[in-house]
C-alpha cells in the first residue's frame, strides 16, 4: 500500500483539477478517476494508501466504492465528500468505515489538513504495528541465563526458530533448563496467546499413556467411563512439550508421526484434526537409542527438524557467578546477600552433576542456612565444599608408581561400569563432554562387554557352523 498516493473520485471535473493541483503541490501522488467503477479499477492496481470520493454520483456511488475498498483493503483510508447540509450521510459514512469527510465546498487547508491527518495516522498504526511484531517476535529470557558463548548460540538459535512452525528437539542433561528453552520458542512465537501444554512422559505409566497425549472414548476401555480429550487436543492452537519424549514406548511412537499431519487419533475413536507445535526434549543419548531399536529413526527426524542442544552446567562455568546471583535476587526474599570468594571458588569447582537445577538448589539451600549477609563455605554442602574422589581401587595406586595412560583408561572404565555403560552419565560423572569421553574408548580400545545373551547367540552360531 503506498501511503502517500491519493485515489480522487468525482464526477465534477473541474473539483478534480482543483484537487489534483492541491494534493500535487502538497507533495502527493495522485491519480483520479471520474466515477465509481473507473476508480474502482485503479485502486485494484494501484492501491493507494487514501481514497477520497464524492458521495453522490451516477453508477457506483460513494457508498458503494466505500464499501468495497473496506472489503479489499481495511488498512486503506477513505475520506467522503458531501454536499453542504447533507452531513448525516457524512455520519453514514463513517459508520461504515470512512475516516474523515468534507463537505462541500471546502478549502485548499481543510482538504491538504484532512488528508495530512490521514497519512500521518496511516504512518503511526505501521509503525505501531512493526513494534508489535518485534515485540512479539523477542523471545523472552527472563528466565535463562548465561553469557557463555555456548548459551549465547543457544539463544540465538532460539530467537530464529520460534517464529516457525518446524518442529524443535532440545537434548541436554536433566537440570539444563531444557523446558524454559521450549517456554521461550513459545513465547516467542505467534502461537503464544494458545495454550502451552507440558507432558512428561516418562512421569506416565506406560498403559496410560496413549489415552494422556491422544484422549480417548467413552467404553474404549475398562473405566472409560466418558469420552476425554488427550493433551494433543488442549494444546490445540498453541504447542506442546514432549518433556522426556526419549522415554516413549516404541509401540506408542508411530502414532506421533501421524500428529505431523495433524491428525490425532483417540483410543477407541475416530481421527480428528488439531493445531499443534511440537517441542520436545530428551535427555538421553538418542543416537544410542536408535541404535538399540529403542527409538525410531523416522521419528527423530520428524521431531529435530531443529535441533537444540543445551550443554551441561560443567561446560559454562562462566555462567556460574551470574546464574549464583540470579538466584539469591530469586529466593532472597530482597535482602541484599553476599557470596565470599572462597565460596564462590568452591562453586565454580564443583562438577554440577544435576546442571543448574541442582545449582539453583545448593544457593537455596546456602540462603536458608547462612549465618550472615555472607555466603561463606561452610554454608555449602559437604560434597560441594570437598568433591568427591573415586573410592574404588583406581587411585589405589602401587609404590612402585603407575602409568599414567593406565590411570586414565582405570578411569574411563570405573564411570562407564558404574553408569551402565551409557556413555553421556559417564562423561558428566568424568566431568568431560562426551565426545572426550567417545574419543578416550577409542583410544584405549575400550568396548562394553557383549551381555550373556549375545555370547549365548554367538556361541550357537559357531555350533551350527561346525556341523
Amino acid at each position: 500500500m503506498e501511503r502517500k498516493t491519493v485515489l480522487l473520485i468525482d464526477d465534477d471535473e473541474s473539483l478534480r483539477r482543483v484537487t489534483e493541483f492541491t494534493l500535487h503541490e502538497a507533495g502527493y501522488r495522485v491519480l483520479t478517476a471520474r466515477d465509481g467503477e473507473e476508480g474502482m479499477r485503479i485502486f485494484g492496481l494501484e492501491n493507494p494508501g487514501v481514497v477520497i470520493t464524492d458521495i453522490q454520483m451516477p453508477g457506483i456511488s460513494g457508498y458503494d466504492v466505500l464499501r468495497q475498498v473496506k472489503d479489499a483493503s481495511p488498512e486503506t483510508l477513505v475520506i467522503v465528500i458531501t454536499a453542504y447540509g447533507t452531513v448525516e450521510k457524512a455520519v453514514e459514512a463513517m459508520k461504515l468505515g470512512a475516516f474523515d469527510y468534507l463537505t462541500k465546498p471546502f478549502s485548499r487547508d481543510e482538504l491538504s489538513l484532512v488528508v495530512k491527518k490521514a497519512t500521518s495516522y496511516s504512518g503511526l498504526r505501521e509503525e505501531n504495528q512493526r513494534l508489535r511484531q518485534e515485540l512479539a517476535q523477542k523471545v523472552d529470557f527472563a528466565h535463562l541465563v548465561g553469557i557463555s558463548d555456548e548459551m549465547q548460540e543457544v539463544f540465538d538459535v532460539v530467537r530464529r526458530v520460534a517464529g516457525a512452525e518446524a518442529t524443535v528437539l532440545i537434548t541436554g542433561e536433566s537440570g539444563t533448563g531444557k523446558e524454559l528453552i521450549a517456554r521461550a520458542v513459545h513465547g516467542g512465537s505467534e502461537r503464544r496467546e494458545g495454550p502451552f501444554v507440558p507432558v512428561n512422559c516418562a512421569a506416565i505409566p506406560a498403559d496410560l499413556l496413549e489415552s494422556e497425549l491422544f484422549g480417548h472414548v467413552k467404553g474404549a476401555f475398562t473405566g472409560a467411563i466418558k469420552d476425554r480429550q488427550g493433551k494433543f487436543e488442549l494444546a490445540n492452537g498453541g504447542t506442546l512439550f514432549l518433556d522426556e519424549v526419549g522415554e516413549l514406548p516404541v509401540a506408542l511412537q508411530p502414532k506421533l508421526l501421524r500428529v505431523q499431519e495433524r491428525e490425532v487419533e483417540p483410543v477407541g475413536g475416530s481421527i480428528r484434526k488439531v493445531d499443534v507445535r511440537v517441542v520436545a526434549a530428551t535427555n538421553r543419548d538418542i543416537d544410542t537409542a536408535m541404535e538399540e531399536g529403542t527409538f525410531r529413526e523416522d521419528l527423530y527426524y520428524r521431531l529435530a527438524v531443529i535441533p537444540v542442544h543445551l550443554p551441561p552446567l560443567r561446560e559454562r562455568r562462566s555462567d556460574i557467578p551470574l546464574l549464583v546471583k540470579h538466584f539469591i535476587n530469586k529466593h532472597g526474599g530482597g535482602q541484599q546477600v553476599t557470596v565470599s570468594d572462597q565460596a564462590m571458588a568452591s562453586l565454580n569447582a564443583y562438577g554440577w552433576p544435576g546442571n543448574v537445577r541442582e545449582l539453583e538448589n545448593a544457593v537455596e539451600r546456602m540462603i536458608i542456612l547462612r549465618r550472615g549477609d555472607s555466603l561463606e563455605s561452610d554454608d555449602l554442602p559437604q560434597k560441594i565444599r570437598q568433591p568427591g574422589t573415586f573410592s574404588g581401587g583406581v587411585l589405589n595406586i602401587p609404590d612402585g608408581g603407575y602409568a599414567l595412560e593406565d590411570l586414565e583408561k582405570e578411569a574411563v572404565l570405573e564411570a562407564l561400569r558404574r553408569n551402565d555403560w551409557n556413555q553421556t552419565r559417564a562423561a558428566a560423572f568424568l566431568r568431560v563432554p562426551r565426545h572426550t569421553l567417545i574419543y578416550r574408548m577409542e583410544k584405549y580400545g575400550i568396548q562394553k562387554p557383549e551381555s550373556k545373551k549375545q555370547q549365548s547367540g554367538v556361541r550357537s552360531q559357531e555350533s551350527g557352523e561346525g556341523h
